[in-house]
């Protein structure tokens, strides 16, 4: 059975086919990407439909799979799963159009081989719909699917932020708030925040100098993006630049830095050679198409951090900025799918990663120069534990003030995501 393509069935097939690839271990970025690259002639419309929903399913995995395992004797396949959970977290968005999404996820299950779970989808969405308040009232009984979180992720929270672990988990369910960065050499915030302004764009000003949008649009709607006049840069991330305490004509590395935005960053409030590193060559050339729009230079390198030998020219760097490979558990709301495919065996080997970027690091550091240490997590083996134990090994570290603290633990609220900053000084 084909589908028309203009239709809510189409785009819950669609998001349904990336939420059964992320289920099956994929990075929901790389199958969202290899969607559009199997459906090339999408609507934005319909891309953005999809999008939408993938988000909204895994975003509510742990509650809907909850509702599935209630309403199903043994899991369904997966396509049909995924497509479920799709439909689920649709019901939940839209309540007020209960019947269509029920009647249009009955036609994406025709798209399946042999459309023989028409039935099988019908039957149990409208099972949900007249137990929907029993299956609720379980589901707030239930950890995981109460806080749509692993449990052994709320129970480092619990653990880690005993008055915070709550908000924490919430924030992350949400939708993730828009920020922008404006390029600070060709204007000011004030003057393009009255440009957005005039252009019907609603948006206010944040601690340092990032302006939130009231709503998210794509970038092609916002005034001189193409043009290089601003980036979207969550308002967290942006506090590394101002951090890393950069001045003209010092020597920077950006150790891990893939897409570039902080690199950019750094570009755009001081002159300084730069050397751009990231071991992933599809994610460097991101780096160096970022520059380019922003009318920004330095040198990109793909290489390992780690192995100084490939890429280091023996001049050692005043400022290096290391923000280090994690769990991402800070940023989860702009990352659904990393809550169900991390596990809690990988905070230790993230740790044992950044241990080894950090004395590569140190190595190439100059004395007098400062490291800053970066990271999107929430958990403290890889932030605080992880810099204080580097810095009880070296006898020349010595840790100085991070917006006034030994360490800047930020977490997410609706200005800004979760992130970690420490900052270290090699001494002569």
């Amino acid at each position: 059975m084909s589908l028309d393509d203009t239709s809510l069935a189409y785009a819950m097939h669609g998001a349904a086919l990336v939420v059964a690839e992320v289920m099956a271990g994929r990075n929901l970025n790389e199958a969202l990407a290899g969607l559009w690259r199997r459906w090339p002639g999408l609507p934005s419309g319909q891309r953005g439909a999809m999008q939408d929903m993938a988000y909204g399913a895994l975003r509510r995995f742990g509650r809907d799979d909850f509702h599935l395992s209630r309403l199903m004797q043994k899991p369904p396949a997966a396509p049909v799963r995924a497509l479920l959970l799709v439909a689920l977290a649709r019901l939940a968005a839209r309540p007020d159009e209960v019947h269509t999404v029920v009647d249009q996820a009955v036609e994406a299950a025709g798209a399946m081989p042999h459309g023989k779970y028409k039935a099988l989808v019908n039957g149990v969405l409208r099972n949900f719909l007249r137990r929907r308040a029993e299956l609720e009232t379980a589901a707030g009984q239930d950890e995981a699917a109460r806080w749509q979180h692993p449990g052994w992720w709320i129970a480092r929270l619990r653990s880690d932020y005993a008055g915070e672990w709550q908000s924490i988990l919430e924030a992350g369910n949400a939708r993730p708030p828009m920020t922008l960065r404006v390029n600070r050499r060709r204007a000011t915030e004030t003057d393009f925040l009255a440009r957005l302004r005039s252009e019907g764009i609603e948006a206010c000003p944040i601690e340092g100098g990032a302006l939130r949008l009231a709503r998210p649009l794509p970038v092609e709607r916002l005034p001189g993006f193409a043009e290089g006049l601003c980036s979207v840069q969550d308002a967290a991330a942006q506090r590394a630049a101002a951090l890393l305490d950069v001045h003209d004509g010092q020597r920077v590395l950006d150790a891990c830095a893939a897409p570039g935005g902080k690199t950019a960053h750094v570009l755009e409030r001081a002159a300084v050679e730069m050397l751009a590193l990231d071991a992933d060559a599809g994610r460097a050339v991101r780096i160096s198409e970022n520059l380019l729009r922003l009318g920004l230079a330095a040198r990109v390198a793909v290489a390992d951090c780690r192995e100084t030998a490939a890429w280091w020219d023996g001049r050692a760097f005043d400022r290096i900025l290391a923000d280090l490979p994690c769990s991402a558990s800070g940023v989860v709301r702009r990352h659904p799918d990393i809550k169900w495919l991390r596990r809690e065996s990988d905070i230790a080997r993230f740790a044992r990663t950044q241990a080894g970027i950090l004395d590569a690091l140190w190595r190439v550091l100059a004395p007098g120069g400062k490291l800053l240490y970066v990271t999107c997590s929430l958990f403290p083996e890889e932030n605080e534990r992880q810099v204080a134990a580097f810095a009880a090994g070296q006898e020349d570290c010595m840790r100085l003030p991070a917006a006034g603290a030994p360490g800047l633990q930020l977490l997410p609220n609706e200005e800004h995501d979760g992130f970690f900053y420490a900052l270290l000084e090699k001494q002569a």
